[in-house]
C-alpha cells in the first residue's frame, strides 16, 4: 500500500506543481505583476494626454478661425482737404475716372464737349450738376464709382460742363481747408 499510496501521491504533486519552480522565478512572477500594469497605466496616460485633439472635422474654435470672424467688416479713411497740392484737377479725374463714359457717350453720358447735350444740363445749374455727379444718375454710380473727394468731383463737373459750354467758377475749397491752405501758404513766404 505504501508503493500504491506513494505513485499515487507522486502523480497527484505533478498535476498541481505550477509553472514556478525556483524562487528566482517567483520573484520575477510578483515583480512583473507588478511593473507590467503601471507601464501599461502609463502609456495610457501618454496617450490620452499628448497634444490637444480638437474636433473631428473643425476647427472652429482655433485661434485663426476666431480671429477671421471677429475682424472689423469695413474702415474709415479720413482724408485731409487742406493739402491742395495733393488735390487732382478736374481734367485729371476726368481723365482717370469720367472719361470712360462721357468721353465715349457710352449708356447714354453727354459726350465732352457735346454742347448741343450739355446745353440742358447747363441750365439746371452747378448745384444740379454736382448732386448728379455726388449721387449718381441713371447708369452713372455716385461719385463715378471713383475714389474722390468732394473737392475733385466739383472740380472734374466744372471741367467737363465748361467745355459743353458753361461758364461755372473753379469750386472753392471748404472754408477750414482754406484757411489751413492759406496759412501754409503765407508762412511759406516769410
Amino acid at each position: 500500500m505504501s508503493d500504491a499510496q506513494h505513485s499515487d501521491h507522486a502523480a497527484h504533486e505533478e498535476n498541481h506543481e505550477g509553472p514556478i519552480k525556483t524562487p528566482k522565478q517567483l520573484i520575477a512572477a510578483v515583480l512583473a505583476s507588478f511593473v507590467v500594469p503601471i507601464i501599461v497605466i502609463i502609456m495610457l496616460i501618454n496617450y490620452v494626454g499628448l497634444g490637444s485633439k480638437p474636433a473631428a472635422g473643425s476647427d472652429g474654435l482655433s485661434a485663426e478661425a476666431v480671429a477671421r470672424r471677429i475682424q472689423p467688416i469695413g474702415s474709415i479713411e479720413i482724408k485731409d482737404v487742406s493739402d491742395t497740392a495733393s488735390l487732382k484737377t478736374g481734367e485729371q479725374v476726368f481723365t482717370a475716372q469720367c472719361s470712360a463714359c462721357h468721353a465715349t457717350g457710352a449708356a447714354g453720358a453727354p459726350k465732352v464737349g457735346d454742347e448741343a447735350a450739355w446745353g440742358p444740363r447747363v441750365k439746371t445749374g452747378y448745384e444740379a450738376l454736382l448732386t448728379s455727379a455726388m449721387k449718381g444718375k441713371g447708369a452713372m454710380t455716385p461719385q463715378g464709382g471713383g475714389d474722390f473727394n468732394a473737392v475733385e468731383i466739383a472740380r472734374a463737373v466744372v471741367y467737363m460742363a465748361n467745355k459743353g459750354g458753361a461758364k461755372f467758377d473753379e469750386p472753392k475749397l471748404p472754408a477750414a481747408a482754406a484757411s489751413g491752405a492759406a496759412g501754409a501758404a503765407s508762412a511759406a513766404t516769410k
